[in-house]
């Protein structure tokens, strides 16, 4: 568990405010505007799959500065990926599990949704967005392991992502990322834009 993390979803502080502490390494009272600027910049950019590049555009900054930022708030947040890689990575069979999360990103509860073979899960669109609405989520994280090794997206994986984010969107719930596991190697969609 990292504490930082839970403290930033749990707490009824300003969530930018506390993300931002932890990123730049400040107390919450010496976080600028604009810090909070920036990172309520790259929370909003995680959520629609901006880039490095994009996120230089929109604070007008380098793009070398916008990539550490990125890789800082990566670097300080890699509890859920620590969280899920613990919990998939040794499965031997694929499994399709959700994060729900209420307005301010805090966890709501996680749920193993389908189960699938060696090689394979079949993932309902509709059963994904009753279980978001019935825990009045406000936005989702999806995980999938894939037993053979490899930590890549497939073809079917981006499409699905593609398919659950649009059905998700029509009722007013955001895909933040989708992570896909195997051994110790973790691939994070927003990470690599495909979000």
């Amino acid at each position: 568990r990292d504490p930082g993390l839970i403290e930033a979803l749990t707490s009824g502080e300003d969530l930018h405010t506390t993300v931002g502490s932890q990123v730049f390494g400040v107390a919450p009272s010496d976080v600028t505007a604009d810090m909070r600027r920036q990172i309520k910049a790259m929370s909003y950019g995680l959520v629609y799959g901006l880039s490095a590049f994009g996120l230089s555009k929109q604070l007008r900054i380098e793009h070398s500065e916008a990539k550490q930022l990125m890789l800082a708030y990566f670097a300080r947040f890699g509890a859920v990926r620590d969280y899920l890689r613990l919990s998939l990575a040794s499965r031997p069979h694929e499994v399709f599990v959700v994060l729900f999360l209420d307005a301010q990103h805090r966890v709501l509860s996680d749920a193993e949704l389908f189960r699938g073979t060696l090689t394979q899960t079949s993932v309902y669109p509709r059963e994904v967005v009753k279980a978001a609405l019935a825990r009045n989520a406000a936005a989702v994280i999806f995980a999938h392991n894939h037993p053979s090794g490899i930590a890549e997206p497939s073809d079917s994986d981006r499409l699905l992502t593609t398919t659950l984010t649009q059905a998700l969107a029509l009722v007013d719930v955001r895909v933040l990322d989708h992570f896909v596991l195997a051994g110790n190697r973790v691939m994070s969609f927003a990470e690599r834009g495909l979000l």
